[in-house]
């Protein structure tokens, strides 16, 4: 999963690909390096992040999104109404960083047949990384995770159309997201595949003092470690360096 972000402020890649033909060049570049499925955002969630309103994360995305339509696109929202728009402008896959749990989204989303990403957050963006604690990360994540999913089956949403993402950085502290990493496999459980999300976050820089632009040795790592724990699908920035660890990692287990 190649990440676009098409907003001014993301953590990594605010401001590169806000203007539309930008954004429509990314994501052509990373699906033919090697992405299987493109994520375009136009809401910043980094920590410390403002909403926006709808019509503005709408007229961010639309234009992109009308011009990619050939690929398998995901949109990264939280709003019901623009999770509408996005699938009947030719989305696929809607990636709620708050698990469907918005009034209506639910209902959004059921009947159209898209794949969705449902994700742990503690707390908003704004204020997620204020001391956040846990007295077993593990374990409340995947409950929580647990519940949604369940939640998304009683609305009519198919097994084979739901992923989880643990959500790295979201509501976590660096322990946190090393606990997560450690004991990610745990989560195959809930019998849907997993989602690492990883990719040049802050605790590869606290980990090893890089800003987020030297950060690509720290998520290559971070990326096979989450494939030997089971994650079925990388959220990354550098899809063509990511995809050359998969091809070592499936060499070595003799995957075709």
């Amino acid at each position: 999963m190649g990440v676009v972000n098409v907003t001014p402020d993301s953590f990594s890649d605010g401001g590169r690909f806000l203007e539309p033909a930008a954004a429509i060049d990314q994501a052509r570049r990373l699906a033919a390096e090697g992405a299987g499925i493109i994520d375009i955002g136009g809401e910043s969630s980094r920590p410390g992040a403002a909403p926006v309103s709808e019509q503005q994360e709408l007229d961010r995305i639309l234009p992109v999104l009308e011009r990619i339509g050939d690929l398998c696109v995901s949109v990264d929202t939280r709003r019901p109404a623009v999770m509408k728009a996005a699938l009947a402008a030719g989305a696929s896959m809607i990636n709620d960083i708050q698990a469907l749990s918005e009034p209506y989204a639910l209902e959004a989303v059921a009947g159209t047949g898209c794949a969705v990403c449902l994700m742990h957050m503690k707390g908003q963006p704004a204020t997620m990384q204020r001391e956040p604690r846990y007295e077993d990360v593990v374990a409340e994540v995947k409950a929580f995770l647990s519940d949604a999913v369940r939640k998304a089956r009683f609305a009519g949403i198919g097994a084979d159309r739901i992923v989880i993402d643990p959500g790295f950085g979201f509501g976590k502290t660096v322990a946190h997201n090393l606990e997560i990493l450690r004991k990610l496999g745990e989560f195959r459980s809930l019998g849907v595949p997993v989602v690492a999300g990883l990719s040049r976050k802050s605790t590869i820089g606290h980990l090893t003092g890089r800003p987020v632009e030297e950060r690509l040795a720290g998520s290559l790592a971070m990326a096979l470690l989450a494939l030997e724990r089971g994650a079925k699908i990388l959220r990354v920035h550098d899809v063509r360096e990511t995809r050359d660890v998969i091809a070592v990692w499936q060499a070595y287990r003799n995957e075709p």
